[in-house]
């Protein structure tokens, strides 16, 4: 084989190693936004590079496999619904009540499905990976949860409740165990 041939090889295979190192990650990135929706640029903009932010996202996804998420039977599923719709009555003669009230309904409901629910953050996380586009819900109705007692209004309090009932509709709308 003559140089020349040996030569334009060695420049393929480079120009083919180099394409598989810029798409690998390029890959994984389209991967994770696609997978993280609003999510993925939330977690970006708080780390100081994307390399860590995916990170955390990958680590997500590892904790996440390993969970027992499971579907709510028909029965669980008839009484989650009914709870709410007593928390939503609730709201006009308590609104404060119903808001803190629809925060633990919610919680439990995440138990009962197999997520963790040791702390606000670690729920965001864990929440992440299959409701990703429910989450600034809760984020808006955890942060005017917070503010129960303390300044929040009750227009600021129904949609609280909006917020919180996305995320339950989310959470309740996944497949039933039959």
């Amino acid at each position: 084989m003559s140089t020349g041939a040996v030569v334009t090889i060695v420049v393929v295979i480079v120009l083919v190693v180099a394409a598989a190192l810029l798409a690998v990650p390029m890959m994984r990135r389209r991967r994770l936004r696609e997978k993280f929706g609003p999510e993925y640029e939330r977690v970006v903009e708080s780390h100081d590079d994307r390399g860590a932010a995916e990170r955390e996202l990958r680590e997500r996804e590892r904790r996440h496999a390993e969970l027992e998420i499971r579907p709510l039977d028909e029965d669980s599923h008839e009484r989650y619904t009914q709870q709410w719709a007593q928390v939503q009555e609730r709201f006009v003669d308590d609104p404060e009540s119903a808001v803190t009230e629809a925060d633990e309904l919610v919680t439990a409901l995440m138990s009962e499905r197999g997520y963790p629910t040791e702390g606000y953050e670690q729920q965001l996380a864990d929440l992440s990976i299959e409701h990703a586009n429910t989450l600034d819900h809760y984020r808006s109705a955890h942060d005017t949860r917070l503010r129960v007692g303390d300044g929040a209004s009750t227009e600021d309090l129904r949609e609280a409740m909006v917020h919180y009932r996305t995320l339950f509709e989310d959470l309740l709308r996944r497949e039933t165990a039959s």
